[in-house]
């Protein structure tokens, strides 16, 4: 409800918002806590009802929205966020031109030919990303902190074990956290350790959820490498017999300015636990630190999907031809692992927008759909070969300039397949659509039009 609430401006300018919440306590869920929890719901009305609004009012889908698009930075919306910093107009820009939308009007010709209905959609999405500061779940009545903490273990080879309660399972932190403390550091990847999921072990940690591994989970990390360069700058002006102040840190070596004077990572971090040369009377030996890290804010990606798809009228089938998504994550520390998630998200929007469906029993409530003989699930074949795109405002407000993109996929993708649907069958007449697009339920849709 939180996150419904809270996400209803979307990327517009919007001076007023009211939100009324009635629970309901009902046996038929049509949903649970699923990817994106709560933002999916919020995009969903929001991309719709601008869609809508273009059509009445004679406005493409692009233009409805550029002509209220937030465009200046900190931004408050009217329901509690604070915009930090974006780029919604650029987004859309990249989409469009990945989508190739100028070629459109001659793709849908094409299959007008072949007796099929083309339909472009765009879904225009922000999401509040890493569930925090505590202070503010607090006052919302969460009654805990939603910090995250994180432990860097330098070795005496200059290896580094981290140690974090961000809990990976399936993300890729063990390469993503590996690839910041090794640039941070000078060292390889190779030589750095993730350890996570292991309670014995990791200090205490919130876990990971909202998006929020690199936001937070990194930062606390980040917070642990300033600590540990710290220190370790001490040491090595010990070594070089120069003032702390004057030393400096780059690539992996230690520097006295104006001067020819450096010495390694791995030499300092030998020293620190071989003490025989060593600041015993400053420093305690050894090189490990701990963090936490509460962030200020939220972060906010947001991103233009455009998907197309035809729809054969007589049967009601319909397939996703085309589909581009162009995401602002910030800062990427790894192209690849950001690709793959937004991927699997839209793979998850895109099955909820054509056939996922929990069907009950009217007069007994039972399940009908309780397993995958009865639930119908989206295969490789229903799906074309995905654009993907980023564009780069860096957060302001995290050591890394990174936004969350894990859930960004599932969030974004299911009005954009519903706007093409509803764009495609504008011309038979069918106004309203509500996912899932199965074959029935569309060719029910143009004939109830059709009648109409």
């Amino acid at each position: 409800t939180i996150l419904y609430a809270t996400l209803l401006a979307g990327q517009y300018t919007c001076p007023q918002i009211y939100v009324e919440v009635d629970a309901w306590f009902t046996n038929t869920a049509p949903v649970d806590a699923y990817r994106g929890a709560g933002r999916p719901e919020a995009t969903y009305l929001l991309v719709r009802l601008v869609s809508r609004c273009g059509w009445d009012l004679g406005l493409s889908q692009d233009e409805i929205r550029k002509r209220n698009f937030i465009t200046s930075w900190p931004y408050q919306t009217p329901v509690a966020l604070q915009y930090d910093v974006g780029d919604y107009r650029g987004c859309m820009d990249k989409a469009e031109q990945l989508a190739d939308v100028a070629g459109f009007a001659a793709r849908k010709a094409a299959s007008a030919a072949k007796g099929l209905k083309r339909g472009i959609g765009y879904s225009s999405y922000i999401e509040a990303c890493g569930i925090a500061p505590s202070n503010i779940a607090g006052a919302l009545g969460a009654r805990a902190g939603l910090f995250e903490c994180g432990e860097v273990r330098v070795h005496p080879t200059g290896s580094v074990t981290v140690f974090t309660g961000s809990h990976s399972h399936g993300q890729g932190h063990e390469t993503t956290f590996a690839q910041v403390v090794a640039a941070r550091l000078g060292i390889a990847v190779e030589a750095v350790d993730i350890v996570h999921g292991d309670t014995g072990r990791v200090p205490f940690g919130m876990g990971t959820y909202g998006s929020r591994s690199i936001s937070v989970g990194g930062a606390a990390i980040m917070k642990a490498l300033d600590k540990i360069e710290t220190k370790a700058k001490k040491i090595a002006a010990h070594l070089m017999e120069a003032s702390d102040a004057d030393v400096e840190f780059a690539g992996g070596e230690f520097t006295v300015k104006g001067t020819d004077k450096k010495v390694t990572f791995g030499q300092v971090a030998l020293t620190a636990y071989v003490p025989h040369n060593y600041p015993l009377d400053k420093l305690e030996p050894g090189l490990y630190e701990t963090a936490f890290y509460d962030p200020t804010n939220f972060t906010f990606p947001a991103g233009t999907y455009i998907c197309e798809v035809e729809v054969d009228p007589a049967t009601g089938t319909t397939r996703v031809e085309k589909f581009t998504a162009v995401d602002d994550f910030g800062t990427i520390i790894n192209p690849m692992i950001v690709e793959g998630q937004v991927m699997g998200g839209l793979v998850q929007g895109i099955g909820q927008a054509l056939m996922e469906n929990c069907v009950y029993d009217t007069e007994t409530g039972q399940l009908l759909t309780g397993s995958f003989m009865d639930y119908a699930m989206p295969r490789a074949d229903d799906f074309p070969d995905f654009k993907t795109g980023t564009t780069c405002t860096p957060c302001t407000h995290n050591p890394l300039g990174t936004k969350g993109c894990g859930e960004a996929g599932a969030i974004g993708s299911p009005p954009a397949v519903i706007n093409a649907v509803l764009d495609a069958l504008k011309d038979l007449g069918v106004k309203e659509f509500d996912m899932p697009a199965s074959p029935s339920r569309v060719w029910e849709a143009i004939q109830s039009a059709g009648k109409a």
